[in-house]
């Protein structure tokens, strides 16, 4: 089947990629939209503009469209009208995604779908969180942290390659503080910087940290795809 692909630039939706190409599917297009909050119920916020880098290592073209608001209502609208725009220049037959556990974003983006006469695929929904990390690592899934936001996630985690030691960690503060292992209720968010599908993988060149006490985020300022080789 031929798809397109929400796609923030998270483990998640590039899993998803990997797991549907895996599955015999042909992913043609990544639909991204840029929110200018982190408060959004639908849709990742952190270095979506790095995306484009993404967007390119992988070889696939994407559609991508800034939203001003917060409220899912209007979210849902700009969603709706991007899958129509992507629709016009890509012969898609369904949409990826790539949730775990929320169930309202599944419903949201199925009723999008099905607005759209497409399929809803989600590759990873309801995976076991440590068996899904796991598995990420075996894959060589290479992928930072982008965000945190949880009792346990200080601001040592921003910008940091999770591999098989800080999963170990995570697992243990998990438990700790009661937080989903996977973040699948947005305790944390992150950024792919290198995974089968890639070209290329990503160098960050400039970064910045803000930490507000409580919350923090990772902002990306320049990046740059080297070879893979």
């Amino acid at each position: 089947m031929k798809l397109a692909a929400f796609f923030s630039g998270g483990k998640d939706s590039t899993y998803a990629i990997y797991d549907a190409k895996k599955s015999g599917h042909e992913i043609i297009v990544l639909i991204t939209t840029q929110p200018n909050s982190d408060e959004s119920h639908l849709l990742h916020f952190p270095n979506i503009e790095q995306t484009k880098l993404q967007s390119r290592a992988m070889e696939i073209p994407q559609v991508i469209q800034s939203i001003d608001t917060i409220k899912s209502d209007i979210e849902e609208l700009i969603l709706d009208e991007l899958i129509k725009t992507a629709k016009k220049t890509y012969d898609f037959e369904g949409i990826i995604h790539g949730g775990i556990l929320s169930e309202y974003q599944k419903d949201k983006f199925n009723s999008l779908c099905k607005k759209n006469n497409l399929t809803l695929i989600s590759p990873i929904w309801q995976k076991n969180p440590s068996e899904y990390m796991n598995e990420l690592l075996k894959n060589n899934f290479e992928f930072i942290i982008s965000s945190v936001s949880s009792g346990g996630l200080d601001e040592t985690w921003l910008g940091k390659t999770i591999g098989s030691l800080e999963l170990e960690e995570l697992q243990r503060l998990s438990k700790k503080f009661s937080f989903n292992l996977n973040f699948e209720g947005g305790e944390a968010e992150t950024f792919v910087i290198n995974c089968p599908l890639f070209k290329n993988r990503i160098k960050i060149i400039n970064s910045n940290k803000n930490w507000d006490g409580i919350r923090g985020r990772f902002e990306i300022v320049e990046a740059e795809l080297q070879n893979n080789a």
